[in-house]
């Protein structure tokens, strides 16, 4: 792994767990869905203005399609989706932390459905996780956290773990910014018919939703996303994967200083044994 690499790894993870504490804010004054699908309009808009301008092109080969259409479902629509709807119950940091055990969803899954087989380093990793999320979890449900927007969040990491799965066949080939504006599109259209079957479109306007919407517009929306296909183009899904262990650690620190949340022993406990059991895992596939 290269120098670039890394700092784009350390890009992506700063940017994607950024997304849950201006998420936080954004569905406090803003129906979730309504706010999400907007968003991915404006920022596939623009990825696909820019894919063009770069010579780029929407021919994209079956693979492709097939790959875009299964990210633009389960990462824009369910994992976004369902993240925006628990965040207004739910603390950016707790649901940050839950969907950084995506790798550990993901390696679960290969074990127990494909029959993967994995080191002992990488069980080690699955069980430190397992262990992780109970301390978490302990500590959080017993100061009254909303048990459904927990299992919200759940579904959403799962999701996520089906997307990551399809980034391989769509980061190939070329038109990586065209791929990742048409996947937004396709979670906007999916999120606008839920928002409009569900929500009531009333919006608070201020300041502090429009800058929190702009940023998860460009930099987490848009930016991160790019950063993650060109990342897993260059050094592999299994590689990339593993900056996903910084996420816990990001994710409560950013929501700490910017939303003010709190953090108990017992959080800072867990979030360094799932960062632990995600690096363990990620290392026994590269073995």
């Amino acid at each position: 792994m290269d120098f670039r690499a890394i700092g784009m790894g350390l890009a992506f993870a700063l940017l994607w767990s950024s997304a849950f504490t201006s998420a936080r804010m954004i569905v406090v004054d803003a129906p979730p869905l309504a706010a999400l699908a907007m968003r991915f309009l404006i920022s596939g808009g623009l990825g696909v203005m820019i894919a063009l301008a770069m010579g780029q092109t929407w021919r994209l080969n079956r693979a492709q399609w097939r790959a875009t259409i299964i990210f633009g479902i389960c990462q824009n629509a369910l994992y976004l989706g369902l993240n925006f709807v628990a965040m207004q119950t739910v603390q950016a940091s707790l649901a940050s932390i839950i969907a950084s055990t995506m790798p550990l969803m993901v390696a679960g899954l290969g074990w127990i459905v494909f029959r993967d087989r994995i080191r002992p380093l990488g069980v080690i990793g699955l069980i430190a996780g397992v262990i992780g999320v109970a301390i978490i979890m302990g500590a959080r449900l017993s100061d009254g956290v909303d048990p459904f927007g927990i299992v919200l969040c759940g579904v959403a990491a799962l999701a996520l773990s089906v997307a990551t799965l399809s980034v391989r066949g769509a980061s190939s080939g070329g038109n990586v910014l065209m791929i990742v504006g048409l996947q937004m599109f396709v979670g906007a259209a999916c999120l606008a018919v839920v928002s409009g079957l569900t929500e009531e479109l009333t919006v608070n306007w201020n300041p502090r939703l429009i800058a929190a919407f702009t940023y998860t517009t460009l930099a987490p929306g848009l930016l991160a996303t790019w950063l993650w296909f060109k990342l897993v183009g260059r050094i592999g899904a299994i590689k990339a994967a593993t900056f996903h262990f910084l996420n816990p650690f990001f994710g409560v620190a950013i929501a700490a200083m910017i939303l003010g949340e709190g953090l108990g022993l017992l959080d800072v406990v867990g979030v360094a044994v799932i960062a632990g059991g995600i690096l363990a895992v990620q290392l026994s596939k590269q073995a």
